[in-house]
């Protein structure tokens, strides 16, 4: 006997094969089959995460590495324009820095923030939103009061604000080391609200349902109901407005960045190369910014169209 079975005592592996096979035979997956867009932006955003997670391999050059960079190769037009070079396809910056080498490095930046903002807003206002709607009263009027006041300001002026408390609490010289993680905090705060507001109302409409009545009737706690019955029946909606969110999270960055208040010089995002390029836009080196705004542009437009699509698939009337 080789003890493989369950009266071996040994547990049977996963059947990796058959979860796959459902999954492709899925409605969400048969749903992404039949719909081009989807597709496109789906390889679309797939190009541009290897771009951007391959970047130290694949790239043609470290834009950031100063041993690297030759001043007399600044500003060098595109390839295929008079006075540009083979190695340097979109053209260099004002340091003789690869454009096309500086979009994958900075895009890399840019999804980290949009990812990580909205891993902490998600977090944030799913958690505030089950309170909210399962518990009620005083808290929920707290909650959804602070709600109120912060959908009374614009998200980007609440990020400025976050950013520029941070900023002046902590120590000038730990400023470009934690100017990542006060970027991801600050927007990632600023976020928060839709997620709750959405979790509360679909918390108040569960909470009343028989399964939920019973989960009480048997003694299992508020944090266990929360937890075990109420969160897996919320995420639908939650999920599709983060993929969507991803794109508006990676816009507020850029425009940060942009205002000079995003990450430091030595760690360019996608809003950074374009703040600089833009420097050089009225002298005829447009390329310097043209490039990582189009860059910036595909990917938020490939996320928008994958979100619309997700929202479309997990509605059960348009099945």
């Amino acid at each position: 006997m080789s003890g493989a079975g369950p009266q071996g005592g040994t547990a049977a592996a996963p059947d990796w094969r058959g979860w796959l096979a459902a999954a492709w035979d899925g409605d969400v997956a048969w749903s992404f089959r039949r719909s081009p867009g989807a597709i496109a932006s789906g390889l679309v955003l797939a190009v541009c995460l290897a771009g951007a997670l391959l970047a130290p391999w694949i790239a043609p050059h470290n834009p950031f590495d100063l041993r690297t960079l030759d001043l007399k190769d600044a500003l060098l037009p595109p390839a295929w324009q008079d006075g540009g070079q083979a190695g340097y396809a979109l053209g260099t910056d004002d340091q003789g820095r690869d454009v096309l080498s500086a979009i994958m490095f900075g895009a890399r930046i840019s999804l980290l923030v949009g990812l990580a903002s909205v891993t902490l807003a998600v977090v944030t206002g799913v958690a505030l939103g089950l309170v909210a709607g399962y518990v009620g009263g005083r808290v929920d009027a707290f909650i959804m009061r602070v709600a109120d006041v912060q959908l009374s300001f614009p998200a980007i002026l609440i990020a400025l604000l976050i950013d520029g408390v941070a900023r002046a609490a902590l120590p000038r010289d730990v400023h470009a080391d934690a100017a990542l993680l006060v970027l991801v905090l600050a927007i990632g705060l600023s976020n928060w609200v839709q997620y709750a507001r959405t979790v509360r109302g679909s918390t108040m409409v569960e909470k009343n349902k028989e399964y939920i009545q019973a989960a009480r009737v048997i003694g299992v706690s508020a944090l266990g109901v929360m937890r075990r019955h109420l969160l897996p029946n919320v995420l639908g909606p939650v999920l599709v407005l983060a993929t969507i969110n991803i794109a508006t999270a990676i816009i507020t960055e850029a425009t940060l960045s942009f205002l000079g208040v995003g990450v430091p010089p030595t760690q360019p995002s996608l809003g950074t190369l374009i703040r600089v390029g833009n420097d050089f836009l009225f002298s005829g080196e447009w390329w310097i910014t043209i490039f990582p705004g189009v860059a910036l542009v595909v990917m938020v437009l490939s996320i928008n169209l994958l979100g619309d699509w997700l929202r479309d698939a997990l509605n059960p009337k348009l099945r």
